[in-house]
């Protein structure tokens, strides 16, 4: 059994949880999220607390049971306090503009390149930093990934987009092997 699946989801006071039909909804100040879970997961709602059940011994259902109580969790954390993932624009000239909903990048390319918001997501930009906000981690996560894919960062002089906590390997180039051959 998952020692991740056996912990219960702590639930904040403005979060509302209802299971129907095999469909968890969760409700909170931010707004709210659904997903349909599978047959051999179940909930059991107590006090301010969800703990995750499997409904069967078979495989298929202790594999899903710690992936489901962490959706759940995710869930819960979105709708009471949001997500964020932040990139950093690095390199001469690069900048972002724009609004919440729309995302205009100069990166390099000889034209702007636009990124509309899906539904839920919003930016916010502030000199090379773009914040991506939303209530569905797995959303923030996929938009933040397509905006760092248009241009990613090179080895060489890290130019590009990258996430704010990620560090660039960089490499020495064709002038640092020259040297290092001639000695």
């Amino acid at each position: 059994m998952s020692r991740i699946g056996k912990l219960p989801v702590l639930l904040p006071e403005a979060v509302k949880v209802t299971v129907s039909d095999a469909m968890v909804k969760v409700e909170g100040p931010k707004g709210s999220l659904e997903r349909k879970l599978p047959r051999v997961i179940g909930l059991e709602i107590k006090d301010k607390e969800i703990l995750v059940k499997t409904k069967s011994k078979i495989k298929t259902a202790k594999a899903l049971h710690g992936t489901w109580r962490a959706l759940i969790a995710n869930m819960v954390k979105g709708v009471s306090e949001g997500w964020t993932k932040k990139l950093e624009l690095v390199g001469v000239g690069y900048r972002a503009e724009g609004s919440d909903r729309e995302l205009v990048l100069t990166i390099g390319f000889p034209h702007p390149v636009k990124v509309e918001a899906p539904e839920g997501i919003t930016f916010a930009i502030e000199k090379t930093f773009i914040t991506v906000e939303g209530i569905d981690k797995e959303l923030v996560g996929e938009v933040a990934a397509k905006i760092r894919a248009i241009r990613p960062p090179e080895p060489y002089k890290g130019k590009g987009i990258k996430y704010a906590d990620e560090v660039v390997r960089r490499k020495p180039g064709k002038a640092a092997k020259a040297q290092a051959g001639a000695v």
